[in-house]
């Protein structure tokens, strides 16, 4: 039989197998196209990770510089307070002192002013 010889039936039949081979066909080209949409979409995704990332490590760069910073002003505040309070007790130390030496030295002279006039 030659081609021009083929009945309904078998005509069908290639037609339909046609169909099957072209679905199949368009079956490939759309997974194609999921992976290479899959592969930008995974590109795009990674590259807002790694950006993410970079801006991640950016503010914890700038964390441990606040922090640095703030353990420097407390280490700074810590010397400060210990010297105020070094020159407060020197000061309330000598409020006591002055007060005492002099009344010391007072009845010192006194003693010696009556010892003198006595002889």
């Amino acid at each position: 039989m030659s081609d021009s010889d083929l009945t309904v039936g078998e005509l069908g039949r290639m037609v339909g197998a046609l169909r099957e081979d072209f679905e199949k066909f368009v079956e490939g080209v759309y997974a194609r196209l999921d992976r290479v949409v899959s592969t930008e979409v995974y590109a795009i995704q990674t590259a807002h990770v790694d950006q993410r990332l970079n801006d991640l490590a950016r503010d914890i760069s700038v964390a441990q510089r606040d922090a640095q910073t703030a353990l420097a002003s407390l280490e700074a505040y810590k010397l400060a307070e210990v010297s105020r309070r070094e020159r407060e007790r020197q000061t309330r130390l000598a409020q006591l002192v002055l007060p005492v030496l002099l009344a010391v030295f007072s009845a010192a002279v006194s003693v010696v002013t009556a010892v003198v006039s006595l002889h």
